[in-house]
C-alpha cells in the first residue's frame, strides 16, 4: 500500500492510495504517525479497503504533505555510497557515519526549500528514506532488521556545505536548516519494496541530471544500518532514517554549482514516486 497526506500545512488529511484512487482514512486515524504504526494501522486500513468502506478523496487541487507527521527523530547516514565518498575526497568509513537532523526540517515533496541567509553552498542529496514501524532496540544477529521497517520514501537531505564542513563542530547545523528535508510523496509499505537494495535513485537540477545511482551501491545496506543504529539508540515508530546519497552532489562537481534562488530540483526513486522543489532565498 501507499500512504500519503494531503492539505495545507498543519491540516493534512491522511489517505491511502490504491492504484489511481485516493481514499480518506481520517475516520480510522487522526494522522499517519508513530501511534498509527503502533496500532498496526496498516492492517486496519487494508481491511477497510477490502471491505470498500472508505470514501474517495478529491486531491486534484491539494498540496501533498510529507507522508508521515513530524517524526520523533531523523537519523542520517553519511558517506554511505562509495562513489559519493570518492567524489568528496573522504575515506570509506569502517562503520556507518551517523548524524542527526532536526525533525522540523521535514516538509512536503513539492514544497519550497529555503536557502538559508548567508548560505553560499546549499547542496542536494537524493536518498532512500526508511520509516521505522515498531520499537527497535539492540536488534540481534538472529533477527531481521527489515521487520522493523514500516515503509520507504523519497527523501531529500538538503545540506549547506559551508555550515556543515567549514564552521567547526557537528554536521547537524549544515543539515538542520528550515525546510531541509522534503519527504515523499508516499510512504510505500515493504510488500511493494521486496528488495530495498535494488532501487534506482535520480536527481536533476533545472532539467540537468546530476545523480543517477542505485541502492545496490550502499556501503552499509538498510538492514545493516537499522541493526547498527539500534545498538546506540532506541528507534521508535515513526522515526526516519536517511540512508545516504550516491555521487553527483554539487560538492563533488567541478565548479560546485550550488543551489540558488529559483533553481528547481526533481527527484525520483524506483517504485516510490517523484518529487519537485523550487529553491527560494530565505
Amino acid at each position: 500500500m501507499r500512504f500519503a497526506r494531503f492539505g495545507d500545512v498543519g491540516g493534512e488529511v491522511p489517505a491511502v492510495v490504491v492504484g489511481d484512487e485516493v481514499f480518506d482514512i481520517s475516520g480510522l486515524t487522526s494522522d499517519i504517525d508513530g501511534e498509527f504504526l503502533v496500532r498496526d494501522g496498516f492492517a486496519t486500513v487494508a481491511a477497510a479497503v477490502a471491505a470498500g468502506s472508505l470514501s474517495a478523496l478529491d486531491v486534484s487541487a491539494s498540496r501533498i504533505g510529507s507522508p508521515i507527521a513530524r517524526p520523533g527523530k531523523i537519523v542520517c547516514i553519511g558517506l554511505n555510497y562509495s562513489d559519493h565518498a570518492a567524489e568528496t575526497g573522504a575515506a570509506l568509513p569502517q562503520e556507518p557515519v551517523v548524524f542527526m537532523k532536526d525533525p522540523s526540517t521535514m516538509v512536503g515533496p513539492f514544497d519550497e526549500v529555503l536557502i538559508p541567509r548567508k548560505s553560499v553552498k546549499t547542496d542536494w542529496e537524493v536518498e532512500l528514506g526508511v520509516v521505522i514501524g515498531r520499537t527497535a532496540r539492540y536488534i540481534g544477529d538472529d533477527e531481521d532488521p527489515l521487520s522493523y521497517v514500516a515503509g520507504y520514501a523519497v527523501s531529500h537531505d538538503v545540506s549547506e556545505r559551508e555550515f556543515q564542513l567549514e564552521r567547526g563542530g557537528q554536521w547537524d547545523k549544515g543539515k538542520s536548516c528550515e525546510t531541509f528535508n522534503p519527504f515523499g510523496p508516499y510512504l510505500v509499505t515493504p510488500d511493494e519494496v521486496p528488495d530495498p537494495q535494488r532501487l534506482g535513485l535520480r536527481l536533476a537540477v533545472n532539467g540537468q541530471q546530476h545523480q543517477n545511482g542505485s541502492t545496490s551501491n550502499m556501503i552499509f545496506d538498510v538492514s545493516t544500518v537499522v541493526r547498527y543504529l539500534s545498538q546506540f539508540m532506541v528507534l521508535h515508530p515513526g522515526d526516519v532514517i536517511n540512508t545516504g546519497t550516491p555521487a553527483g552532489v554539487a560538492l563533488g562537481i567541478e565548479g560546485n554549482p550550488y543551489l540558488r534562488d529559483g533553481d528547481v530540483v526533481e527527484l525520483e526513486i524506483d517504485g516510490l514516486g517523484s518529487a519537485r522543489q523550487t529553491m527560494k532565498q530565505a
